[in-house]
């Protein structure tokens, strides 16, 4: 990135436009970016170098987690009506033998099914539509951006080429969502860490009628010959994805012959390839997310194979853990560590999910080798272990794991994980709980509120909530129980910050993380229709 002369704040050009934050690419991490922002009123331009959506289906899985994150962007009841719940994951063997099953739950930790199926152009079209209805946000499609520049302590200049030639931005804050070919990684000086493994797989989807043999789950087949993923991901449509050898080519004849395990398919059936494209599955990881204002986010930042379905995953929380923080420095004058936080949380479970997507990569291929009789034999054996499925694959908080000890994630049971999603009761109606919450801090509390938990909870502007009086099934009671804690500090994006241990009198590190937030004080407010317990 080069580096101009200018002032703190001040622009060097007086005839550019100057926003808060340029977004760089439209894709669906880029435009939940903008809708998150846009809640926290920060608006932004969103830079989009296609004029349309891309009309062919590439992600087709989300879990309850990410689902969560739709509902802080604004749309998760639009795309409910689009999602199609998934059983779950079985792992078979070469003659399709089920060698483990991993159900799934239609009620997740986070108050979602913990696996959702859906069509990646219907949901990009939900996030456009949403963006069009903020007037905090722009996009401008049909603009390739050819330059990203800082200045010294000042903006970043963002230049682009659109219908009438070449322009430029200068905003606040740049968030790179351009995917694994980003121009952003680059003018950071960002490059690949290779986390070896890259394979060529053939992905078909297909839209039929036909009685397709499916559990409503999802189907890895582990065989080294042949290893292959299926899977159903709406009404009439089904995925299937085959690695090839390099020699092979993928007809329809020898299609037929693929899909046959699921589906009997005859020249005249009604069997329509919507798309037949060869990939390359790599796992791959930036070696740096960000310089000065300029942030990485999704494929640019992490590129990971599909096999457990966490690749856009991935970037929808990278957008969601750096929304807030964003906000709060440009809008409320928090300290500027507080956004050197977003890699370090975010790139170790980056990296986590990726080697679980290798591992499970290598457990469906096995390798070709004298050993590679020998891992099968030992996958399948582990799989059959009584409760190691059920920990592997069915755990109630799904595939994802606490952020890593922090700035802002103090040491505790609970803190790093996300609180659980129960329906509560707000103003005599039935809601979901981050609902209640809002987008800023909570505090989710099982005994009265000291004087300094009121007194923060004003600093915060955090919502104080008392769960015994939410109307839920005892889901937060029981949370906070067992997890040793009277009372839990949520960040926006529902992460739990801190505790307050049985018995204590307060948090356990306020002074370790209040300064990055220097937030102003204003009034704390009981979440609506569920009333505040009293201080005694």
């Amino acid at each position: 990135m080069t580096a101009e002369q200018a002032g703190p704040g001040q622009t060097p050009s007086g005839s550019a436009q100057h926003v808060p934050v340029v977004i760089v690419g439209a894709g669906p991490v880029g435009a939940a970016a903008a809708l998150l922002l846009a809640r926290r009123g920060v608006a932004c331009v969103v830079l989009e170098r296609h004029r349309d959506l891309y009309p062919l289906p590439r992600a087709v899985a989300m879990d309850d987690e990410v689902r969560r994150i739709l509902q802080a962007a604004g749309i998760h009841e639009e795309f409910a009506r689009l999602a199609r719940p998934a059983k779950g994951l079985r792992l078979l063997d070469g003659r399709h033998r089920a060698i483990a099953e991993f159900p799934r739950s239609p009620h997740g930790h986070h108050g979602f099914p913990q696996t959702s199926m859906f069509d990646q152009p219907e949901l990009e079209r939900l996030l456009r539509d949403a963006l069009d209805r903020r007037p905090e946000c722009e996009l401008r499609s049909g603009v390739e951006v050819t330059g990203i520049a800082s200045t010294t302590g000042g903006p970043v200049r963002v230049t682009f080429r659109g219908g009438g030639g070449e322009d430029h931005l200068w905003a606040d804050a740049v968030l790179g969502c351009d995917g694994a070919n980003s121009l952003v990684r680059g003018a950071i000086g960002a490059v690949w860490e290779d986390l070896r493994f890259e394979e060529r797989w053939t992905v078909v989807d297909v839209r039929t009628r036909a009685d397709v043999r499916s559990w409503e789950g999802v189907d890895q087949v582990c065989d080294p010959h042949r290893p292959a993923t299926f899977m159903r991901v709406g009404e009439d449509r089904y995925r299937w994805e085959f690695r090839l050898r390099e020699e092979e080519e993928l007809d329809f004849e020898r299609l037929r012959e693929l899909v046959a395990p699921w589906v009997d398919v005859s020249a005249g059936d009604d069997f329509h390839v919507v798309r037949q494209a060869p990939y390359t599955f790599r796992a791959r990881i930036a070696d740096r997310w960000r310089q000065g204002r300029v942030f990485l986010l999704g494929d640019a930042a992490h590129l990971t194979p599909p096999f457990v379905g966490q690749g856009l995953c991935a970037g929808l929380r990278d957008a969601h853990n750096l929304t807030w923080k964003l906000a709060y420095v440009l809008q409320q004058g928090a300290d500027e560590r507080l956004l050197g936080t977003y890699e370090c949380e975010r790139k170790p479970h980056a990296r986590h999910m990726i080697r679980l997507a290798v591992a499970t990569g290598w457990a469906m291929t096995g390798g070709q080798d004298r050993l590679a009789a020998l891992r099968r034999a030992a996958v399948g054996a582990v799989c059959r272990i009584a409760g190691v499925a059920g920990v592997a694959g069915a755990a109630d908080r799904g595939f994802s794991r606490p952020l890593p000890p922090g700035p802002l994630v103090r040491r505790s049971r609970l803190a790093g994980t996300l609180c659980p999603q129960p329906w509560v009761t707000a103003n005599g109606a039935r809601a979901r709980l981050d609902d209640v919450l809002g987008d800023s801090f909570a505090i989710l509390t099982a005994v009265p509120l000291t004087p300094s938990l009121r007194a923060l909870g004003e600093a915060l502007g955090a919502r104080i909530v008392h769960v015994r009086r939410t109307g839920d099934d005892g889901t937060l009671a029981a949370w906070l129980r067992d997890g040793r804690a009277d009372a839990a500090l949520l960040r926006p994006d529902r992460v739990v910050l801190d505790v307050l241990p049985r018995g204590g009198d307060d948090f356990t590190d306020t002074a370790g993380w209040a300064p990055l937030l220097c937030t102003a004080r204003r009034p704390a407010s009981p979440a609506p229709g569920v009333r505040e317990a009293p201080i005694r």
